[in-house]
């Protein structure tokens, strides 16, 4: 079995180990594990097609569905062509060839494709991954408007009547790209988000409130491939006493979003958080089992299980996360410019991570597609503590060091209500690295951040 790449980007050919003796043959038609292997993509087929031509020169198309296809002969033989139909530089780019039972191929959406029978009787097959919806409308062009050599001539063939009055290829409009949907859109890490994919769709709660699950199974999904799930519930102590809230939020949207993100062959991205861990390890890595302190803890390792039901799913854990909003690199700024001289816990450690640094991993991600699973995210560099951070600002402000009072977890929270906090949230990097992604050392980030414009 191998795989043989086109002009057409994403539209693949697999030669077929098809198996003869006098009885006649046997093929493998589609075995997941072996053409995942060879890089056929992981499309996720929902139905089962059979196309019959019953005599020679019957010939279908130009039609690109709005899902992807993988066509192969099970009887006979036939011409095939495709034309790219999607938005692009490459829309009325061609590629033909003839088909037999040895010869499989792979047509994504939006690829206009069609089929020509060489001998009587000829079938083809075909597996999609969008259950077929009557009155779909979807691009087609007519099949004499280019360059494609028809082994029986046009005028000869069997053409439907609405395939002989498609239009020729100016007057076709591209199928577009499917969006990726940004849920959280207000939040922090909604922005940086909206920033690296400014043809995404960010959304707040006011447009699709996610733990609404009728809402969620209402949205249109087929315009969609990714949904970037950084919509949460966030308040770390209210959630000790808000739980229905918290575990709205935190839980049953990713659950929501998952289902979806299922029915439809999505890709979910899910955003977690160094809270899962009691803080016990020096340093987390993903197998590590989940102990969560706290109610905003737990609903988030609700939350990863809730993601992970569906099959293609990134969960990103991170920490100490700052962006664009209130965070505690910002009031450290502020207090430092108003003159206070605050206390610091000095025996909390982790490293920080920047919203721009976490969406920069999530496009590496779904550009690589490495393994489907957990990847912690955060910046690079030591781990440091709060106070230590807090240090670091003062410093930057211009105030000393010595302004800012070490203080230890039990003496910050005494007369607060305050919910337990894991002692040390750093984070592996190594699975995410082994994949290409080099994280930027936090210290020289904060310094950036702390001076936006330079």
């Amino acid at each position: 079995m191998q795989l043989e790449t086109t002009q057409i980007p994403g539209l693949l050919v697999v030669h077929l180990d098809v198996h003869t003796d006098a009885r006649g043959w046997f093929k493998e038609n589609w075995q997941r594990e072996k053409m995942l292997a060879i890089g056929l993509p992981d499309f996720g087929p929902v139905q089962n097609n059979i196309s019959f031509n019953a005599a020679r020169g019957a010939t279908r198309g130009i039609h690109a569905e709005p899902w992807d296809k993988f066509v192969s002969v099970a009887t006979g033989s036939a011409f095939a062509a495709w034309v790219d139909l999607r938005e692009g530089p490459t829309f009325g780019t061609t590629f033909h060839r003839p088909i037999d039972p040895s010869v499989a191929i792979f047509v994504p959406r939006g690829v206009g494709n069609s089929y020509q029978a060489l001998a009587d009787g000829t079938a083809y097959t075909y597996l999609v991954n969008a259950h077929y919806q009557p009155g779909t409308s979807y691009p087609a062009m007519d099949l004499a408007a280019l360059d494609i050599p028809w082994p029986i001539p046009l005028a000869e063939a069997e053409i439907s009547e609405k395939d002989r009055h498609n239009p020729p290829l100016p007057d076709v409009t591209p199928m577009p790209p499917r969006r990726t949907l940004i849920t959280g859109a207000q939040g922090q890490l909604g922005r940086a988000l909206a920033a690296e994919f400014p043809d995404a769709h960010p959304v707040g709660r006011d447009e699709l409130d996610v733990t609404d699950a009728a809402a969620v199974a209402a949205w249109p999904w087929q315009e969609y491939d990714a949904i970037l799930n950084a919509a949460g519930y966030t308040a770390v102590d209210a959630a000790e006493t808000d739980r229905a809230a918290a575990w709205a939020g935190n839980a049953s949207a990713p659950a929501h979003l998952a289902r979806a993100a299922s029915a439809h062959g999505l890709t979910l991205v899910h955003y977690s958080t160094d809270y899962v861990f009691d803080g016990t390890d020096e340093l987390h890595e993903e197998s590590e089992p989940v102990t969560p302190l706290g109610v905003y803890g737990q609903s988030k390792a609700a939350g990863e299980l809730a993601a992970a039901s569906t099959s293609r799913h990134y969960v990103l854990r991170t920490s100490w996360v700052v962006g664009e909003g209130a965070n505690f690199v910002r009031t450290m700024a502020r207090l430092a410019d108003e003159g206070v001289s605050p206390s610091v816990v000095n025996d909390q450690i982790g490293r920080l991570t920047f919203t721009d640094e976490l969406a920069r991993a999530t496009r590496h991600l779904l550009e690589k597609r490495p393994s489907y699973g957990v990847y912690h995210v955060s910046n690079a560099g030591p781990a440091t503590s709060w106070a230590d951070l807090a240090k670091a600002v003062f410093q930057h402000r211009g105030r000393a060091q010595a302004d800012v009072t070490p203080v230890s977890t039990e003496q910050y929270a005494a007369g607060r209500a305050l919910a337990p906090r894991p002692r040390n949230s750093v984070l592996d990097l190594a699975k995410l690295q082994a994949t290409g992604f080099e994280s930027e050392d936090a210290m020289r980030a904060l310094t950036r951040y702390l001076t936006p414009g330079e």
